[in-house]
């Protein structure tokens, strides 16, 4: 315990505190002060340090622990999805997704977008087809319609959407993306690949204001402190968005530290000024909470679509040629000097990589790196993390690169089904070697993806790295290479002090030590004590930022 001179403002007393410090040390008792965590120790002690003024609240023998830090999300878009959309889950039918958009059609003002998600990956075939396109427009009611996939990079819209969007027959696909067209006919089915969806999400986005904007963040970040989560990365920030996020904190609205990834390049699904002008004006929006402290770019796409760069081959299918891997967005010389750049800049770059052949290549390009310049503190992050060849996990503790685990899908889900689709299902199973990428030394760090994932639950997540399975009770019985299954203290870890290092605010948040912030979660039940498919039920009775209740159950 380390004594102070002052009197702490907030004591939490008679818990189980898990405070993931170097030693995963429990202890009973914390002392807050100013927002910071000034004493750990046992009830006793903590408690001889109060004041006459000092609010003592007894937790009754329930756990608590660090606030979570998820590595990887979308704030506004999330937010969005949360306030706006429509929802219905990836295993939905066409009649069932239909049945959706036409409810909410029937409600609409005239001429509203009716945006929804998610459709399962594994869907994409049976959508492509001018049939399953008539029917959208059906359940539309002449309404403009774009429902995303489970992956968020593909969308399918209906006939008045793409009118709106300016998408005809004869028109050429876009630079790294597709118009999918029926088979049979060669006419467009409403299914936008990759960049070709940007074209609709830009159309749709005239009617989003600022204000929705800024309610859409604050909810998001409102939800994730009703899961405990207390930090975040956003894993494309634009402008807009940075400037959203530094608003809510000038305003004190803002409970959650903010690490934002700059985009290096326009990505197809987000508007607003990114590159060097956003990289010239970051420092502007910096405040308290929110820090402008990585780029981004993309590197490939997905494996349902097959836009996810592999060194094997995707299975043949008639739209691609044989022996087709997938594409590489940005070569070599051109990934080194994107690296480079971060480090002279002293950011870290957060690079999507679905495929392993993206994987390898981001290695090569921190390697090449690691050459002219040197070591360097600087942490970029490979997401996904998925798909890696065996000779390339122990590359990321070499090279330091982190692990940004995300989205939630450890385990059977109807993502993995869309990739058994086009990969085979030998090689499609063999997703997320965490236990040996952690074997071998690598920073872990555990994020949602939301909104890929729906409900951002770290817990979820926690459980799946668990048990490798579907913590919903979908796929029962059914394991995901449980060989890669890891102990649920690991696992906390991830999603909390690891995550926290991998973003630079490890001295700040990520668990319960003096001098750090006072971000506590209490929960309803001690996550030591249960079975391990009973982890994801856990809830947040209270969340505490910066010492101050955020979120209460």
């Amino acid at each position: 315990m380390t004594s102070i001179s002052q009197y702490p403002d907030l004591i939490l007393a008679n818990g189980r505190i898990y405070t993931v410090d170097g030693a995963d040390s429990w202890a009973e008792a914390v002392a807050i002060r100013g927002g910071r965590i000034v004493a750990v120790g046992d009830s006793a002690e903590i408690e001889a340090l109060k004041g006459p003024d000092t609010e003592i609240t007894d937790l009754g023998g329930r756990m608590a622990m660090p606030g979570f830090v998820d590595i990887h999300n979308h704030i506004l878009m999330a937010g969005q999805s949360a306030l706006y959309e429509l929802q219905f889950p990836p295993s939905s039918t066409i009649d069932e997704i239909c049945g959706h958009v036409r409810a909410r059609a029937e409600k609409a003002e005239p001429g509203q977008w009716i945006i929804g998600n998610q459709w399962g990956a594994d869907k994409m075939a049976e959508l492509n087809s001018e049939a399953s396109l008539a029917r959208l427009d059906a359940a539309g009611l002449g309404h403009p319609v774009l429902l995303r996939d489970e992956t968020m990079h593909n969308r399918w819209v209906n006939s008045e959407a793409m009118r709106l969007s300016g998408i005809s027959d004869n028109q050429p696909d876009p630079p790294q993306g597709a118009f999918f067209r029926d088979p049979s006919t060669g006419r467009l089915t409403g299914i936008l690949v990759e960049s070709a969806s940007g074209i609709a999400e830009l159309a749709a986005s005239n009617a989003f204001s600022p204000d929705m904007a800024r309610a859409a963040v604050k909810r998001a970040v409102e939800i994730g402190n009703s899961l405990g989560v207390t930090a975040f990365q956003d894993a494309a920030t634009a402008l807009p968005i940075l400037e959203t996020l530094s608003d809510l904190d000038r305003a004190g609205e803002l409970t959650a530290w903010a690490v934002a990834s700059l985009p290096l390049i326009q990505p197809t699904f987000l508007f607003g000024t990114t590159g060097d002008a956003l990289l010239a004006v970051r420092d502007r929006h910096r405040t308290t909470h929110v820090r402008p402290d990585f780029t981004k770019i993309f590197l490939d796409g997905v494996p349902g679509a097959r836009t996810a760069a592999f060194h094997d081959a995707y299975l043949d299918d008639p739209a691609h040629p044989h022996g087709y891997r997938g594409d590489l967005l940005v070569d070599l010389p051109e990934m080194v000097r994107m690296v480079d750049k971060s480090e002279r800049l002293g950011m870290g770059l957060k690079v999507h990589c679905a495929g392993d052949r993206a994987v390898t290549q981001m290695l090569d390009a921190v390697e090449a790196v690691r050459h002219f310049r040197g070591p360097t503190t600087v942490r970029h992050h490979i997401a996904h993390a998925s798909y890696i060849r065996p000779e390339d996990i122990r590359r990321f503790a070499e090279l330091g690169v982190v692990a940004d685990l995300c989205p939630m899908i450890w385990y059977p889900t109807t993502f993995l089904e869309g990739h058994k689709a086009v990969m085979g299902e030998e090689r499609a199973t063999r997703f997320w070697p965490i236990a040996e990428l952690q074997k071998s030394g690598a920073l872990l760090a555990g994020g949602s993806d939301w909104p890929v994932i729906p409900v951002p639950d770290p817990w979820h997540g926690i459980e799946g790295m668990v048990t490798r399975q579907n913590p919903s009770g979908a796929f029962p019985g059914v394991s995901l290479w449980p060989e890669q299954a890891i102990d649920l203290a690991t696992a906390i870890r991830i999603y909390t002090l690891n995550s926290a290092t991998a973003m630079g605010i490890d001295s700040i948040t990520g668990s319960i030590e003096p001098g750090k912030s006072a971000d506590i979660i209490v929960l309803d039940r001690n996550v030591f004590e249960i079975a391990p498919d009973q982890i994801a039920d856990t809830l947040i009775t209270t969340t505490y930022f910066e010492g101050r209740v955020v979120h209460q159950g």
